[in-house]
């Protein structure tokens, strides 16, 4: 997947042959904030240009700008999973939630 970030905004972009220009979206928004250039110098640029345009905006209009994650999820497990997840993380002798963190990330480090 192509993607690219900036100020913490994760933009996935496609290359369209026929028009030869890259295009993109900031996910994980309900608003819209799109990008275009015809390199990838260019298309970072769209980028940032469209986020510091969309948080001016935001600035007039007196609206808290959308982030694409908080951070914070919830996740449903089973009873005897979460048992583990805790024994494991008094082990470690420190909190469920600072375990899980740890794992998580050192499992999508991995992938990466």
């Amino acid at each position: 997947m192509n993607m690219l970030t900036y100020k913490g905004y994760q933009g996935r972009f496609d290359y369209d042959p026929e028009a030869d220009i890259f295009h993109g979206e900031v996910l994980h928004l309900t608003d819209v904030i799109t990008f275009q250039g015809r390199s990838i110098d260019e298309l970072k640029q769209a980028l940032a240009d469209s986020v510091e345009d969309y948080l001016e905006f935001c600035a007039q209009k007196g609206k808290i700008p959308e982030k694409s994650y908080s951070g914070r999820f919830n996740v449903r497990i089973a009873p005897e999973v979460h048992q583990r997840i805790a024994l494991e993380a008094a082990r470690d002798g420190i909190s469920i939630n600072s375990w899980v963190a740890r794992v998580l990330s050192a499992a999508t480090k991995q992938r990466v």
